[in-house]
């Protein structure tokens, strides 16, 4: 079963290459453990895909290989960053700054490994961490932060990069409900602005159709997609679509089949 709508994405994005792409992947790790079997599923550029599924079931490593992090055992994947170009960065649940060093330097790490000196790499910087709220934080550590502005300053490093692909590993989990819907909201206003690749793993039902154009979701181990809804909602998206009807269908349709993915065979 499949619930589809219009997605909005724009008329001649689907007849372009895909920038992910997995076609009948397997994955079986050294120790035998089957992850994935027959994986099939693309990303369009400027697309907003999310990922859902039971704990386990391979979402992880899908992203990874996504990120050229992984390969898979057969099957084919194209990735820019499977191919050794630049232009994909990550986002993952722990926002992984240097404790240590100041955000400014957290967000100039990639600028400064690729050669951006750093009185270049500052106008950048700064455009970011003004609309991320961390305007007046650039010289703090990361103990001095709230989770959700870790998390901002992560989300910043990535995209000082201004990538083509961005990753997300369920970035917000650890997050409280407000702080996370704020972050989701940014998110999207961010993705609208530059129209990078999204790929974006999470539990949450709520948080996939809230952000996403489509949504997969991935059936237990072996992880397959076993299910795909495009989500019939315009962008910008406010706080008003959470209360929608189509809101609510969606969720519905994506928590039936979370939850016949997640039953053992």
């Amino acid at each position: 079963a499949c619930f589809l709508a219009h997605s909005g994405m724009p008329s001649d994005a689907a007849s372009e290459p895909p920038l992910i792409a997995l076609q009948h992947v397997d994955k079986r790790f050294s120790r035998g453990v089957l992850a994935l079997q027959s994986v099939s599923l693309a990303v369009q550029a400027g697309e907003f895909v999310a990922l859902l599924g039971p704990s386990g079931c391979g979402k992880s490593t899908v992203l990874r290989m996504s990120a050229g992090l992984e390969v898979p055992s057969s099957g084919r994947l194209e990735a820019p960053a499977a191919r050794g170009e630049p232009g994909t960065a990550c986002v993952f649940q722990d926002a992984t700054l240097m404790p240590w060093a100041t955000v400014f330097d957290n967000v100039w790490l990639p600028l400064r490994i690729a050669g951006v000196a750093r009185r270049d790499a500052a106008p950048r910087i700064e455009a970011l961490l003004q609309p991320l709220g961390l305007a007046g934080f650039a010289q703090a550590r990361p103990a001095e932060l709230s989770g959700g502005m870790r998390m901002r300053a992560s989300i910043a490093r990535a995209l000082v990069t201004e990538p083509r692909v961005l990753l997300m590993d369920e970035p917000f989990a650890a997050l409280d409900e407000i702080t996370r819907q704020r972050l989701n909201s940014e998110l999207l206003t961010w993705w609208a602005a530059r129209r990078f690749a999204a790929l974006f793993v999470t539990h949450s039902v709520f948080e996939a159709v809230f952000l996403s154009q489509r949504v997969l979701v991935m059936g237990a181990r072996p992880g397959r997609v076993v299910f795909e809804a495009e989500v019939d909602a315009p962008f910008p998206r406010s706080a008003e679509f959470r209360t929608s009807a189509a809101y609510a269908h969606t969720c519905r349709q994506l928590s039936q089949a979370l939850e016949a993915a997640s039953a053992p065979e």
